[in-house]
C-alpha cells in the first residue's frame, strides 16, 4: 500500500514538472495565438508578414497565423469583428478608420486597433509601357488601373490624379489588382496602373524583366500639393537599378506600412512582439529587403492612431514616448 501511494505521489509530481516546463517561462508563457491578416500572396504584405510572423514565434513564443486578405481594410476590419489580431495597414486607411472618413466614411469610425510600428515606405508607384506618359499629366485620356473603388489604391491614385488638375472622368479608369494590371499592360489592355507596395514590388519586377515598363515621376508641384493636401504623404525616392531598365532615381511619394494589433490585445504579449522585430532588424533584412528600413524612428514617426501601451513600453526604453489611448 504505501509502495502505491508513493508511486501516485512520484506520478503527480512527474505531471506537475511536465506542465510547468510546458508554460515555460517569459514571453512564451500563456502560449498565445495572433492571426495576422496581410494582403494579396503577390504583394509584399503577404511575404513581409511571414517573415515577421515567424520572429515573432521564435522570439516572443506567441503563435502567429499568417493570412492572405483583401488588404487594408479588411484587416481593420477583421481586427474590429475579433477574426485577427494583427495586421499590416496603409498608413493613410488608418487615418480613415480611425477618423470614420473616406472608405470608412459609411460604416463609421473604427477604434479597436492600437498601432504596434510603422515598418517600410510604400511607395506609389506609376508604372506604364506608352513612352507618351511621362507625367501624371499624361494620363488624361488614357486606360489607367486604379485599384479597387474606395480600397487603399483607389484613394491614392484619386489624391495623386487631383494633385495633378485631373478627375476620373479625365481617364478612362480600370479596377484591377497589381497582378491583373500587370497582365493588362502586357497585353496592351490598358496604358498605366497605380500600384502602392515597397518597392521592389512582385508585379513590376516581372513586368520590367519581360517587358520595357517603366516609372513614372510623382514630383514638382504634383507632390507638393499632395503633401500639403495630406500630410502622411511624403516624397521617396526608388533607388537606379531597382528594376530592371530602371538607369535613374525615380522620385514619387509614399505612405508607410504600418503594423497593428487589437487594443484587447495584452500588453505583455504587445511588449514581446514589439521587442521581437525591432531587436532584429538586421536579421529579418537579411530574409526580407524590407527589413532594412525597420528602425525606432521610422517605426514611431508620422503615425495618426495612437500606440498599444505595449508597443508604447518597448519605443519608452529606447528613449522614444509615442502617443497613447
Amino acid at each position: 500500500m504505501k509502495m502505491k501511494k508513493l508511486f501516485s505521489v512520484v506520478l503527480v509530481l512527474a505531471m506537475v514538472l511536465a506542465l510547468a516546463a510546458c508554460g515555460g517561462s517569459g514571453a512564451s508563457a500563456g502560449a498565445s495565438k495572433m492571426t495576422m491578416g496581410t494582403g494579396g500572396t503577390s504583394g509584399t504584405y503577404y511575404a513581409f508578414g511571414g517573415v515577421l510572423g515567424q520572429y515573432i514565434k521564435d522570439k516572443a513564443g506567441i503563435e502567429v497565423i499568417v493570412v492572405s486578405t483583401d488588404g487594408s481594410k479588411a484587416n481593420i476590419e477583421s481586427i474590429n469583428s475579433g477574426d485577427y489580431q494583427l495586421g499590416t495597414v496603409q498608413s493613410d486607411v488608418m487615418a480613415y478608420a480611425w477618423e470614420g472618413t473616406r472608405s470608412f466614411a459609411d460604416s463609421g469610425k473604427i477604434d479597436t486597433f492600437r498601432v504596434v510600428g510603422g515598418l517600410y515606405a510604400e511607395s506609389v508607384q506609376l508604372v506604364t509601357m506608352d513612352p507618351e506618359i511621362k507625367s501624371v499629366a499624361d494620363l488624361k485620356g488614357k486606360s489607367v488601373s486604379i485599384g479597387a473603388p474606395n480600397s487603399g489604391v483607389w484613394f491614392n491614385a484619386m489624391d495623386v490624379l487631383t494633385a495633378a488638375g485631373l478627375t476620373e472622368a479625365d481617364i478612362k479608369p480600370q479596377y484591377q489588382s497589381f497582378a491583373d494590371s500587370a497582365d493588362a499592360l502586357k497585353d496592351g489592355k490598358i496604358d498605366a496602373a497605380f500600384i502602392v507596395a515597397g518597392a521592389p514590388t512582385a508585379a513590376i519586377t516581372e513586368l520590367c524583366t519581360t517587358n520595357s515598363a517603366y516609372l513614372v515621376p510623382i514630383d514638382g508641384e504634383v507632390a507638393d500639393k499632395l503633401m500639403a493636401d495630406s500630410p502622411y504623404y511624403t516624397t521617396y525616392t526608388i533607388p537606379a537599378g531597382t528594376y530592371a531598365g530602371q538607369d535613374e532615381d525615380v522620385v514619387t511619394v509614399t505612405i508607410k506600412a504600418t503594423l497593428i494589433v487589437s487594443a484587447d490585445a495584452s500588453e505583455d504579449d504587445v511588449y514581446n512582439l514589439t521587442k521581437a522585430i525591432f531587436d532584429n532588424t538586421e536579421a529579418i533584412a537579411a530574409e526580407n529587403g524590407k527589413g532594412a528600413e525597420l528602425s525606432v524612428e521610422n517605426a514611431t514617426s508620422g503615425m495618426t492612431a495612437p500606440f498599444h501601451a505595449g508597443a508604447a513600453k518597448y519605443f519608452a526604453e529606447k528613449g522614444v514616448t509615442v502617443e497613447t489611448e
